[in-house]
């Protein structure tokens, strides 16, 4: 096999590849993410508040989101298990959701939320990929 025969092959894989990939979509095709921020965001403090399993939440979030989602999580059960504290429902109150696009299938989005001690904020990234919305980012401050 000649070297630019070699490179064709090599090329004709990646394409092949390329099908099995995530596949961006643009938000027109994809619904509303305001009610997604607004389960993600319940889910993500129930997980860490000890009351939901992490992994039901798995399927909203890209691989690397949802390591360190429960990575956290970990981290929150310990230091409950090491205070002596149960795991209690959190009561919060979503205040408000903002939002922005900055290309045509990323949503950049803070969720402020009010707990009994403090006001938090959520800010959670999502991609339209495979016709669906799934966070890529999320940060609770």
């Amino acid at each position: 096999m000649t070297s630019s025969g070699r490179w064709r092959a090599i090329w004709d894989r990646d394409e092949e590849l390329a099908q099995f990939a995530p596949q961006r979509t643009p938000a027109a095709a994809l619904p509303d993410p305001e009610p997604l921020l607004r389960n993600l965001t319940q889910g993500v403090l129930e997980a860490l508040a000890g009351v939901r399993d992490v992994g039901q939440l798995a399927r909203w979030m890209s691989a690397e989101a949802f390591r360190a989602l429960v990575t956290r999580a970990n981290l929150a059960t310990r230091a409950r298990s090491a205070r002596g504290t149960p795991a209690t429902r959190p009561v919060h109150a979503i205040l408000s959701v903002h939002r922005m696009s900055p290309t045509d299938d990323v949503v950049e989005a803070v969720v402020i939320v009010e707990g009994p001690a403090r006001t938090r904020a959520l800010a959670i990234r999502l991609e339209g990929m495979d016709r669906r919305w799934r966070a890529t980012s999320l940060a609770l401050l």
